[in-house]
């Protein structure tokens, strides 16, 4: 069985963020031969298309788009802010976009989760995301969903405990493995 490396970030800053906690346990729940390294997306900049030269590009921007492209998936974590993704998620992406289908999402298997304290458990913003990845002509996984209902519920003190939804997550990540090698071949 190939090794299969992954990367994620979350769309939260917030220490205490659900979404973070999710995916700080999608990495422990990662299945055999998978790894999944979390990147950081709080000290990138607002994106400026000034900026995004090569030679001219921020060093962290340098190495957040190189860890995407080295990866063979990409899986996003985000909470919905106002039915959509927060900006510091989006930022994220756009830096990750460019140059245009040359970009470290083009071609890209991503696969993507919410946490949310209500009932929806952040679909909209799924499906916001959805639609931004396929313009970038990255490969969204093609499932149903991963989204956490009543996170309050199902974590204490960061770490998710609700065992069937821990069951879930983690055939979630086993299925998202399934399909990227079947893809590969």
């Amino acid at each position: 069985m190939r090794e299969l490396k992954l990367v994620g970030f979350a769309g939260s800053l917030r220490e205490k963020s659900y979404n973070r906690a999710l995916l700080r346990t999608m990495v422990e729940l990662a299945p055999l031969g998978v790894t999944l390294d979390v990147l950081t997306i709080g000290d990138l900049p607002h994106y400026d298309g000034d900026l995004d030269q090569d030679g001219e590009r921020p060093a962290n921007v340098d190495a957040f788009k190189a860890a995407i492209a080295a990866s063979d998936g990409v899986v996003l974590v985000t909470p919905e802010y106002n039915h959509s993704l927060p900006g510091v998620f989006k930022n994220a992406i756009d830096w990750a976009s460019r140059p245009g289908y040359r970009a470290p999402f083009t071609d890209k298997p991503v696969a993507f989760a919410t946490a949310s304290a209500g009932p929806i458990g952040g679909m909209r913003a799924q499906m916001h995301l959805e639609n931004v990845l396929l313009g970038l002509k990255a490969r969204p996984f093609p499932h149903p969903g991963c989204a956490v209902t009543f996170a309050p519920s199902k974590f204490d003190e960061g770490v998710l405990t609700d065992e069937d939804t821990r069951d879930f997550v983690a055939g979630y990540l086993a299925e998202f493995a399934d399909w990227l090698r079947e893809r590969r071949g």
